[in-house]
């Protein structure tokens, strides 16, 4: 997929504020800290568009972004970082959960998890809110490059198992830094997360 432009739309933290119209949408969805703000700018091709953070749990509203002028990004706020504010954490899932739940647009869902760290119960309860709202998913698996190969293939599987993953499901093992995965999930996105129905 070669991206031509890319462009922050807006920020929402309700369905009021979402961007307006029908094009389809693939959402990037992961607890704090897990490399999602360097997932999308890897997809895009550019450094920051998302922003990247030292500081986990930055990212506290959803935002859109438009690729190519024919689809949006959405990067949803990250999860489960201790340091965040008890009333921002309240907010958090009832804002994601409405988006999931009424966004007639969206098209897929990115499940982005650490190699390194087994899935914690809030990946976990994000896995079961996308299977009850029957939501096409990739499960991107990131930090690569931070581990030996066979050490990765052993994560990668024990990941699978815990979260009890279907064997025809979309995973895609992925490194910002080298790009491994990048045309996979690009590949994904095209074939089955594009396209408005």
């Amino acid at each position: 997929m070669k991206v031509i432009s890319a462009e922050f739309i807006k920020s929402a933290t309700n369905a009021s504020h979402y961007v307006e119209g029908y094009l389809p949408e693939v959402a990037f969805a992961g607890r704090s800290n897990v490399g999602k703000s360097s997932l999308i700018n890897k997809m895009v091709g550019r450094k920051n568009i998302a922003r990247t953070s030292s500081t986990p749990g930055r990212t506290q509203q959803i935002n859109f972004f438009l690729v190519n002028k024919e689809m949006h990004f959405v990067d949803l706020p990250g999860y489960g970082y201790a340091k965040i504010p008890v009333s921002v954490k309240r907010k958090w899932g009832p804002m994601v959960e409405e988006y999931l739940r009424t966004r007639k647009n969206l098209r897929m869902v990115v499940l982005i998890l650490d190699v390194r760290r087994d899935p914690s119960p809030d990946d976990i309860m994000f896995k079961e809110w996308l299977d009850h709202y029957r939501i096409s998913t990739i499960f991107v698996v990131t930090k690569m490059d931070k581990i030996s190969r066979n050490a990765g293939f052993l994560r990668c599987e024990k990941i699978k198992k815990k979260l009890n993953l279907a064997v025809d499901a979309f995973f895609v093992p992925f490194s910002a830094r080298t790009g491994e995965g990048k045309e996979g999930i690009w590949n994904i996105i095209a074939s089955t997360g594009k396209h408005a129905d």
